[in-house]
């Protein structure tokens, strides 16, 4: 190559460096004006408000008991476990885990769906915690799920959901994991679903009124009656403080009905989950009969027809022996074990 082709090949070279060095300049001047005429953001807002999301979400696992907000509050010991209606998978871990690393891990890897979870979290001096706390340290957990409640036995998919689940987090502290085979906890699942199903029972009947009448006009009446809160519902309550049956404002809770009037009342005897009385329909039948005066309205049964005295006794007896039944089967009213299935 001669020196002229060399001079040309190295003017074409600084040309173009100057002609980038231009753009470059071009572009930051432009960049400066723009920023000049917009405010600064010190952080993308999506990220940000994601990161906010991440902090406010709590696991989508359904732990009947929520992961401790408040870290200064002294641990809760654990409700023992029930052989008859959960299942255990067990977490060991090689050292104990600090409670806070613990409740960040579960958050992250206890993201599933399945059927009601308790922990069960055994702290280093062999206390027993219904969810980790910062200031202990653990040797294990026991995730204790709930094999069948009024929505159906757990399925294998649900157990491989949490059993997975189970999995990453003993991986993430070196850990084992040890439980049943799959297929023994779905047919224990299955019994106890029938076993429910068969001593399961809701008698209903319902107060049409005459006319749409204002939901505060209806509360007041229906509390001077007797009916007394109860969560977000009205009930009627035993001396235990159970409720016998409960209250509906067209067909919702009572205190969460927004409607401006009421159309209907239903009452709701739930057996499993009211404690056992031998006029049990008879009382509610009375309750309904004395608040249909007042309102003005018909009270009908579940099938629409109005409701007279004559057969009261009779299914007070039959009722009377579903109850003595369910708690054949040990479920009382009131007791964890028997809100938890028949929920």
């Amino acid at each position: 190559m001669s020196d002229l082709q060399i001079g040309l090949v190295a003017l074409g070279a600084v040309l173009i460096l100057l002609v980038v060095v231009f753009n470059w300049w071009q572009d930051r001047r432009i960049r400066r004006k723009m920023q000049g005429k917009f405010p600064e953001v010190p952080a993308d807002p999506l990220m940000a408000q994601l990161e906010a999301d991440k902090e406010r979400r709590e696991p989508t696992v359904r732990i009947a008991e929520t992961l401790a907000e408040d870290k200064a509050e002294p641990a809760i010991p654990a409700e023992e476990i029930d052989p008859t209606t959960e299942a255990v998978i067990d977490v060991h871990f090689p050292q104990p885990v600090p409670g806070g690393e613990l409740i960040d891990l579960l958050r992250a890897y206890l993201r599933v769906d399945t059927k009601p979870v308790r922990l069960f979290a055994t702290a280093v001096n062999g206390e027993h915690h219904a969810y980790p706390h910062d200031q202990e340290a653990y040797t294990s957990i026991q995730l204790v799920v709930l094999l069948a409640n009024r929505r159906g036995p757990l399925t294998d998919i649900d157990w491989s959901r949490l059993w997975m689940a189970a999995q990453n987090l003993a991986q993430q502290l070196d850990g084992t994991v040890d439980g049943p085979e799959q297929a023994e906890v779905v047919a224990q699942a299955q019994q106890l679903d029938q076993l429910c199903a068969s001593l399961d029972a809701q008698v209903g009947l319902s107060l049409r009124l005459a006319e749409p009448t204002p939901t505060e006009t209806v509360r007041q009446v229906v509390v001077s009656a007797g009916f007394m809160e109860y969560g977000q519902q009205l009930a009627w309550l035993a001396s235990s403080g159970l409720p016998r049956f409960t209250l509906l404002f067209n067909g919702k809770p009572a205190l969460a009905m927004l409607s401006a009037s009421v159309e209907r009342l239903d009452f709701l005897l739930d057996l499993p989950n009211s404690p056992k009385d031998e006029q049990a329909f008879s009382r509610m039948a009375t309750v309904g009969r004395d608040l249909a005066a007042r309102l003005g309205g018909e009270l009908v049964d579940d099938q629409g027809q109005l409701l007279t005295d004559h057969f009261d006794d009779e299914i007070d007896q039959q009722l009377y022996q579903m109850y003595e039944q369910i708690e054949q089967a040990g479920f009382y009213a009131g007791e964890p074990r028997t809100q938890r299935v028949f929920a």
